[in-house]
């Protein structure tokens, strides 16, 4: 008996959608060598960079209170900065979100009178707002920092003579989303995000280029500061916590950004110096370690829904030969009882609340409602299975997650088995 056979026992799956996965995984087998050689060099670089700040048991003792000389804390921020690349980093329980993390590292870097451009089109609808796109209390705008955005070009690439000419002398940082968040376009590569960084450097290199790293962490063999990227900014519940860490995101980047940030996040004269960890050190570094095999395992969900979508005629983004930038994949449903389908397909295929049947509701931060489906262990750990999408036209839903491979394919074929 193998894996199909066990699940089509255990779930009451068309056959001829096993026949159809079984044909999809054998066309996919050179995908799945590259997510796990990608996964490899990614398992070296973490390995290596615990070695070389010589983690010891001793970390793991938990600190409580100020947190002044959290010894964990310490080597924890100094794996990461070594890991990504960079000067510095901040990495604390206390950011509760990849949003919250952004919030931490704008805020302390902008200034009234200042301009933040993004030039990948407009964030991910949480920062509206944070940025006061939408007018809310506390935005950014209320503190007389003014915004404006770069478009992408018709074919969904960015747009880098627009992005130049969008850098005016008011323009202190550019934020660059990696993933798509709820839009539907190609998610920034690598180079890509490099290619953008240094048009901006061209036109003025005092702008502090941030980069939000949410969803792409580990998913190619090189990280947003490898390309000049000032601040890389992400969640801990999403791929580099490896689905242990409990809550907390990251700021690893220039070492004057990252204070500015901390002291945004404790206060003036504190900054990284104080925050305890209160025994969340050995969960955020076990799944650091683990976080590159789990986000392979991931990518190799993301490409098998793409194709087996695709296969049964649904528009889908990326397509299952393109290169990945992220762990997202788009699949667009078309109708809103194809979207609940889904979602109710993936939720049952959860460990956690499988019973649960998700809804859509309004939800702090988005402009719609919101229909999610994520049994996880960890609340909101999109690393975990998960899909959720907006309840609007044209009805697209936004697939990530999966702690193993198996599991994330069992999802997908309950929840597409829910459609068909």
């Amino acid at each position: 008996m193998d894996f199909y056979d066990c699940l089509s026992r255990e779930f009451p799956i068309s056959p001829k959608l096993i026949a159809l996965a079984r044909t999809v995984e054998k066309r996919l087998e050179p995908r799945f060598r590259l997510a796990d050689e990608i996964a490899g060099v990614n398992q070296v670089k973490v390995l290596s960079a615990m070695r070389r700040q010589r983690l010891g048991e001793s970390h793991f003792a938990p600190a409580t209170g100020y947190g002044y000389n959290d010894s964990g804390r310490e080597v924890l921020e100094a794996i990461y900065a070594d890991v990504f690349g960079t000067e510095d980093a901040l990495v604390r329980p206390q950011m509760i979100s990849g949003t919250h993390a952004l919030t931490v590292a704008l805020f302390g870097n902008l200034r009234p009178g200042d301009e933040l451009l993004s030039p990948a089109g407009k964030p991910y609808d949480t920062l509206d707002a944070v940025i006061g796109i939408r007018p809310s209390k506390g935005s950014l705008a209320e503190y007389g920092v003014t915004y404006r955005q770069a478009e992408f070009l018709p074919d969904g690439t960015p747009d880098l003579d627009g992005i130049a000419r969008a850098v005016t002398s008011r323009t202190k940082m550019a934020l660059i989303q990696r993933s798509k968040g709820y839009a539907w376009r190609r998610s920034l590569g690598v180079d890509e995000i490099g290619r953008i960084i240094s048009r901006i450097k061209a036109a003025d290199p005092g702008v502090i280029c941030a980069v939000d790293n949410c969803y792409g962490e580990f998913v190619g063999e090189t990280e947003p500061a490898e390309a000049g990227a000032d601040l890389v900014i992400g969640s801990l519940i999403k791929n580099p916590g490896g689905g242990l860490a409990q809550s907390g995101g990251y700021i690893a980047g220039k070492r004057e950004y990252v204070e500015n940030a901390a002291v945004r996040l404790t206060s003036p004269g504190l900054g990284k110096e104080v925050g305890p960890t209160m025994g969340a050190v050995p969960r955020m570094l076990q799944g650091l370690f683990l976080a590159p095999q789990v986000v392979g395992g991931c990518v190799k969900g993301a490409v098998f829904l793409s194709a087996l979508m695709s296969e049964l005629g649904f528009a889908v983004l990326p397509s299952p030969g393109e290169p990945r930038a992220d762990i997202v994949q788009a699949v667009r449903l078309n109708t809103p009882e194809n979207v609940l389908a889904f979602c109710r397909g993936i939720q049952s295929a959860s460990p956690v609340d499988s019973f649960a049947a998700p809804e859509p509701s309004s939800m702090p931060g988005y402009d719609c409602p919101v229909v999610m489906a994520a049994g996880a262990f960890v609340q909101g750990s999109s690393i975990e299975l998960s899909a959720d999408a907006p309840m609007r036209e044209p009805y697209t839903v936004y697939f990530q997650g999966g702690l193993t491979w198996r599991h994330a394919q069992a999802g997908i074929l309950i929840a597409a088995n829910e459609i068909v």
